[in-house]
């Protein structure tokens, strides 16, 4: 059964949130529970969920925000997480994929191998134990969705960025077979879920304009605008949705 949405609301929709506690993951958190999702939030550092978890629910009086320390790099914890939403609330509608990291260098012959092993279990590893994780009960609710935050440069990648870069197209194509899963489970009818990728530069927030005030951030996405933009992937049919890169930040 699908969730009922009107102008983006969610009521009613169960939507998991990874990398809950960072600004992004905040600014996704009151956007879902303002929408009238119920919202599972889970990050690896109990202290700032629980801090994004309350300014959620005190910003939204009412909503249902909840908080979970998960070991995301744990496949066998991720399931627990997800089989525990579930049957919790009844259903998942979402998993929502912000769990980030970055590292580079100057040049190409500087790039650190240490940071590539770093960013493949941040930015990789994650999107693997999520997804296999979730893929079944995104299918079950009728109209599910996962979405993979990314960056442009996993597509054109610069010579300081080598690992930042393949770890991202990585977890771009693992997301994409995603897709496909959904596509063949949806036969002639099409897919009753959809995996797709929101695509961005980079991300700025308030603290960080307050940091630098004259810096222009070009072609950077605030935290909010990603936060609307992941509730109105809701609004698209799953078909129309799954497999897609939608564009963020200019391409290019």
């Amino acid at each position: 059964m699908s969730i009922p949405t009107n102008g983006g609301r969610l009521d009613g929709a169960v939507v998991a949130v990874a990398g809950a506690a960072g600004p992004a993951g905040r600014a996704a958190l009151l956007r879902l529970a303002e929408a009238g999702a119920t919202v599972v939030a889970a990050d690896a550092d109990p202290a700032r969920l629980a801090e994004a978890v309350d300014a959620a629910r005190y910003a939204h009086g009412g909503a249902t925000v909840t908080g979970d320390t998960v070991d995301l790099l744990d496949l066998d914890a991720t399931r627990a997480w997800a089989d525990r939403t579930e049957k919790e609330f009844g259903r998942i509608d979402g998993l929502v994929h912000l769990v980030g990291g970055w590292r580079g260098s100057s040049t190409f012959a500087e790039t650190d191998l240490a940071d590539w092993e770093l960013l493949e279990k941040l930015l990789i590893r994650t999107v693997q134990h999520t997804s296999l994780a979730f893929e079944g009960a995104l299918q079950r609710a009728g109209n599910g969705r996962y979405l993979l935050i990314s960056a442009a440069g996993a597509g054109k990648p610069t010579a300081g960025n080598a690992a930042y870069a393949a770890s991202k197209a990585a977890a771009e194509a693992w997301t994409l077979a995603l897709a496909d899963s959904f596509r063949k489970a949806g036969g002639e009818e099409g897919p009753k879920a959809a995996a797709a990728i929101l695509v961005i530069k980079a991300l700025v927030h308030d603290a960080m304009r307050a940091e630098r005030p004259t810096a222009k951030f070009a072609g950077f996405t605030d935290v909010k605008d990603l936060a609307e933009a992941i509730v109105g992937v809701w609004d698209m049919p799953a078909q129309e949705v799954n497999g897609t890169r939608q564009w963020l930040t200019p391409q290019p």
